[in-house]
């Protein structure tokens, strides 16, 4: 079998890998171990920037109508036990409920694995009338100058060699195609071997009312200190806990206070790591979400990173299979986003440390003044750690700016920090190169972002932005798919601040100007890496 691009490894990232080079017409072979069902699911809401890129790629509206209740609270409150003392919450509304937020058409939406993997399965689409090979697993692979051979085996034993122009590891945090290359992926921090017991309880939110949240991170001094979060809005619970020896029931019972019926549904043990691989490319096998990196998931970065690589990285694998790319522009998926992965990983990592240093008296679930004392300090103590900054962190999804050698530089001064309570964040008030491209509506559920994805885009702004046809005939010389798009509304020209902006195919800015370039060829040959700072250094063997 030959094919453009095989992807190893049919998660979220996988998928959204998948979706993003269908959306751009190239021709791949996705294979998956499983079967494509997820009995015990893990990831529970996409954040807004992934959310962006499943719009582009068609998706978002099914993900938001996946099953989540509308009514359904958001809150996350710190408990003693859920029903228990509460110690303080911050309230988020509801996903029905919620008024628009300034800077993205996509809010985060609620939807665990089990409904999202298998909704993205199907919008990719199974073999034989997709790409999908479910129950498929990598035997081995060799790397070539040209290509990598995979072999492939499915549930019937049947095997199947592939060639492919590319391999792209979405395999998960022991990932077999990063160990296959000999790329590292050293710790960052101290391992913890943690438990996830998902039950089921159908009297429970009745029984809450409006004491009832998204997420209970049950604190009490006997151990558990970690969330208890509602899966499905519903009667489906996950309860994170200490790795231990004691009965699942019995961890639920200490967690839940409402003598309410419930089954445990499954029972596992899992590794949280703080990882990130030393490299993201050897030659033409490339690593993408969990694969390059695995994050604490205090905050939802580890699904919004992955899902980041991917829209990065499809692009960049459409240009060079089209032949428009320069020799240097596959390298910049690891120099763009390895930092995002860094940053993400630190973030995580204090919003975990925030929960685990607090120091919990023994008196805590006491019945007593002192037990009263207690709840008090630490309310206060949780109140003044900026809590909510875990769950409702917009500038760590959408603040990262590409340093990149793909990527104009331009010396004027980013937008300052944002002045007044109700003052909107820099970094959606202006189009800086290296930034996503800012959100602004242009008609009743239209927006600026809804613009980009399929090619560069050249967005005129204003009445008397200036014409481009010498950057037009630059990128058609070179065959750079280029769309000229005009835009006069006062916000857009707000917003976008350069009657010129040069926009990538993955919706962040690669240059913006008062005027066209001096040398229009020079700017569409550093786009696609082909610049005199965009030279390759991927390793061919």
């Amino acid at each position: 079998m030959e094919t453009e691009v095989l992807i190893v490894g049919g998660g979220p990232v996988g998928l959204a890998l998948a979706l993003d080079l269908a959306h751009r017409g190239v021709d791949f072979v996705l294979a998956e171990a499983g079967d494509g069902r997820v009995t015990h699911p893990k990831v529970s809401t996409v954040g807004p920037r992934a959310m962006e890129a499943f719009r582009r790629w068609g998706v978002a509206d099914a993900i938001r109508g996946a099953g989540w209740p509308a009514d359904h609270t958001l809150d996350v409150a710190w408990v003693t036990a859920v029903g228990g003392h509460e110690l303080h919450r911050v309230r988020l509304g509801t996903a029905g409920g919620r008024p628009p937020l300034p800077y993205t058409p996509e809010p985060e939406a609620v939807c665990p694995q089990h409904w999202l993997a298998p909704l993205l399965t199907e919008r990719v689409g199974v073999h034989p009338a997709g790409p999908v090979r479910l129950g498929t697993r990598l035997l081995g692979f060799t790397r070539l100058p040209d290509r990598v051979s995979a072999g492939l085996v499915d549930g019937a034993g049947v095997r199947t060699t592939v060639h492919a122009r590319y391999l792209v590891g979405c395999d998960g945090a022991s990932s077999r195609v990063r160990k296959a290359c000999g790329i590292d992926a050293p710790e960052r921090h101290r391992a913890r071997v943690l438990r996830n017991i998902l039950f089921r309880a159908p009297e429970l939110a009745e029984r809450l009312g409006p004491r009832a949240a998204l997420v209970h991170f049950v604190t009490e001094p006997g151990g558990l200190r970690y969330p208890l979060r509602a899966i499905d809005g519903r009667d489906l619970y996950r309860l994170t806990c200490p790795a231990g020896p004691a009965e699942a029931a019995k961890s639920v019972r200490r967690a839940v206070a409402p003598d309410v019926p419930f089954e445990v549904l499954s029972d596992t043990t899992w590794h949280l790591t703080h990882r990130v691989a030393s490299r993201y490319r050897a030659g033409r096998v490339l690593l993408a979400g969990d694969a390059a990196h695995t994050l604490s998931p205090s905050g939802g970065f580890g699904l919004a990173t992955g899902v980041g690589d991917a829209a990065d990285l499809g692009w960049k694998l459409a240009a060079e299979l089209a032949g428009w790319a320069g020799p240097g522009l596959l390298d910049t998926y690891e120099s763009e986003r390895r930092p995002v992965a860094l940053r993400s990983l630190e973030e995580s990592h204090r919003n975990l440390r925030r929960t685990l240093d607090r120091r919990l008296s023994g008196a805590l679930c006491d019945p007593t003044p002192e037990g009263e004392r207690a709840r008090a300090a630490l309310s206060r103590e949780i109140a003044e750690s900026d809590p909510g900054r875990e769950f409702d962190a917009p500038d760590a999804h959408f603040a990262h700016r590409y340093a990149s050698p793909v990527v104009a530089e331009e010396k004027a001064a980013e937008p300052g920090p944002p002045e007044g309570p109700r003052a909107e964040p820099g970094w959606n008030r202006s189009a800086v190169p290296g930034a996503r491209a800012p959100h602004a509506w242009l008609a009743p559920g239209r927006s600026t972002l809804d613009l980009f994805g399929g090619e560069f885009v050249l967005l005129r702004v204003g009445a008397r932005a200036p014409l481009t046809d010498g950057l037009v005939r630059a990128f058609g010389d070179r065959r750079v798919p280029l769309r000229v798009e005009h835009c006069d509304t006062p916000e857009v020209t707000r917003r976008y601040d350069r009657p010129l902006v040069l926009v990538r195919p993955d919706g962040h800015v690669a240059w913006r100007g008062h005027t066209a370039p001096p040398d229009p060829a020079r700017l569409a040959d550093l786009v696609r890496g082909a610049g005199a700072t965009a030279t390759g250094s991927g390793d061919a063997g």
